[in-house]
């Protein structure tokens, strides 16, 4: 079984920054690829940024991209999203999600494994 722990969020103002970070443990997989999503109220979780275990090619969502920085730290089993120049329009709980391919999904069907969530509030 795959356990996902998520940590880092909080209440910011717009403008400001907040790292947020994913950690593994369970099984580990030689090569897997990890996702961050984010849900509000009455809306579908959405995907927002994604990265090969192995090579760290990354992908983002149009809004973040330019804003957010996905990371992974290997031999700790973590990804980590750092969020700068915050938006109120990005408030959302926040997950991280691993799925059992190299590849980088945008769906949430993608995904095998899921944390708890971590919520975000940018306050304008």
């Amino acid at each position: 079984q795959v356990q996902l722990v998520e940590s880092g969020g909080g209440l910011v103002q717009a403008g400001g920054s907040l790292r947020l970070s994913c950690a593994v443990s369970g099984r580990t997989f030689s090569t897997y690829a990890m996702g961050w999503f984010r849900q509000t109220p009455g809306k579908e979780r959405e995907f927002v940024a994604g990265i090969r275990w192995s090579g760290g090619t990354t992908y983002y969502t149009d809004s973040v991209n330019g804003r957010f920085t996905i990371s992974r730290d290997n031999a700790k089993n973590t990804v980590y999203l750092q969020m700068n120049s915050l938006k109120p329009e990005d408030t959302a709980v926040y997950y991280c999600a691993v799925r059992l391919n190299y590849a980088v999904g945008r769906d949430v069907a993608d995904y095998d494994y899921w944390g708890q969530g971590t919520q975000v509030t940018v306050s304008s």
